[in-house]
Formats: C-alpha cells, sequence, structure tokens
C-alpha cells in the first residue's frame, strides 16, 4: 500500500506542476510560464511576466505585445534613476543570441492598462508577443495569487 500512496502522490504532484507550468516556442524562441499577480477587483492595471530563452545564433528583439484582455499592452523596465526607483516604457527588448530577457517583477515587464476585467487566480489570458525575427506567438497568461517561486527575487535583467 505504501508504494501506491507514493506513486498517487507523485502522480498529483505532477499534474499540478504540469497545470502550473506552460512553455511555447516561435523559432529558435522558448518563453517560459507567462504569468500575472491576481489584483484586487479594483485594480486599474496589471501586469505580465515571462522569460524568453534564445537557442539560436541570432539576436531577436521583441517589438511589441497585444491582448484583447486590456484597452492597451505596453513593455516597461524599472530603472534606478539617483536612487529612485522608476517605472519607463520601452521600445523593443532585445533577447541576445543564447541569451535569455527576463520579465520579471522590479525588471522588464508588459503593463496592462485599461482592463477589461480583472483577472482570478486559475484564470488565464491570452497574450501576443510580435517578434523581429520570429514573428508572432500567442501565448496564455497564467494568473496567480502569488509570484512562481523560481521569480520572486528576480530583478536582474537584459537590455
Amino acid at each position: 500500500m505504501t508504494l501506491l500512496k507514493s506513486l498517487f502522490v507523485a502522480a498529483l504532484l505532477s499534474v499540478s506542476f504540469a497545470a502550473v507550468a506552460h512553455e511555447y516556442e516561435v523559432g529558435e524562441l522558448h518563453i517560459d510560464h507567462p504569468w500575472s499577480r491576481e489584483m484586487p477587483p479594483s485594480a486599474p492595471t496589471a501586469a505580465a511576466y515571462f522569460i524568453i530563452h534564445n537557442k539560436g545564433a541570432t539576436a531577436d528583439r521583441l517589438v511589441s505585445v497585444d491582448t484583447p484582455f486590456a484597452g492597451k499592452a505596453e513593455m516597461h523596465e524599472h530603472v534606478d534613476q539617483n536612487g529612485l526607483m522608476k517605472m519607463q516604457q520601452v521600445p523593443f527588448v532585445n533577447v541576445p543570441a543564447g541569451g535569455e530577457a527576463t520579465f520579471a517583477p522590479m525588471a522588464y515587464h508588459v503593463m496592462l492598462f485599461n482592463l477589461k476585467q480583472q483577472g482570478k487566480d486559475g484564470e488565464r489570458f491570452p497574450l501576443t508577443l510580435h517578434f523581429e525575427k520570429a514573428g508572432a506567438v500567442t501565448v496564455q497568461v497564467a494568473v496567480q495569487k502569488e509570484a512562481p517561486a523560481a521569480q520572486h527575487d528576480m530583478s536582474q535583467h537584459q537590455q
């Protein structure tokens, strides 16, 4: 019976991990786990995060994003200006050959304005990423109460 229970627990854990983890490919680019934090119903904006891995030998760049979930989607970054953190829009984000671009809290992120509705934990919404070379890919952004464990402390990003 103990072996059966162990197998059952392992199966449950792998199913719950599969429900949380999701990945997308476009050309040589691999997009890991797009997510957004659940916000209060009155919040006017939200943000989306993910990591883009470039498995190719040629750099690419993310040039725009859009979603039917919001009236407007923009790429932003946090920058330190004289000891004060400031958020600013960026026209593109480079994805170096063999490297990655990280969209995480306090780094690059996609700002969503004029939300059609506020996402709730467990829901997903589409976000289309437009790359200069690889083209477009639509990902499903998972709304979560908390940041994924791997992204809690991510504040480094590449430009």
